[in-house]
């Protein structure tokens, strides 16, 4: 099974980023500081963007363990005995609850949010619990 970052993100990303510059572009008046910041921030989503294209599959298992997205879009493979444990973390921030999976297998903690799955997590923590 697979899990991937929904469709639509990456474009919503990229938009975000060309409208901000846009906007400054609109608003700045030719002051270069506030052109440079808008262009740095734009780079920045335009890179988070290209990192859902390049790796929109963060998660995916079979029978001899997972496959998780890392860095910026190195795949790591993680077998089934290398896992510690996979476990639901469940926070409130700023008046909404978040989810978060995380996988540990001692040496690194991988954590996944439904940005990067496309659902919630609670909904995936049952393919990954190995008895």
């Amino acid at each position: 099974m697979t899990w991937r970052v929904p469709r639509w993100l990456p474009a919503v990303k990229a938009a975000g980023g060309l409208a901000f510059v846009l906007l400054a572009v609109a608003l700045a008046e030719g002051d270069p500081a506030q052109l440079g910041v808008a262009a740095a921030v734009c780079a920045g989503l335009l890179a988070w963007a290209a990192r859902d294209v390049l790796a929109p599959v963060r998660l995916a298992t079979d029978e001899d363990g997972l496959t998780v997205v890392t860095g910026f879009a190195r795949r790591v493979r993680l077998p089934w005995s290398g896992i510690e444990a996979v476990r639901l973390d469940t926070r409130p921030r700023l008046g909404l609850r978040t989810e978060t999976l995380e996988i540990d297998t001692g040496e690194a903690l991988h954590v996944l949010t439904k940005a990067d799955l496309g659902v919630p997590p609670a909904e995936i923590l049952p393919f990954l619990q190995r008895p």
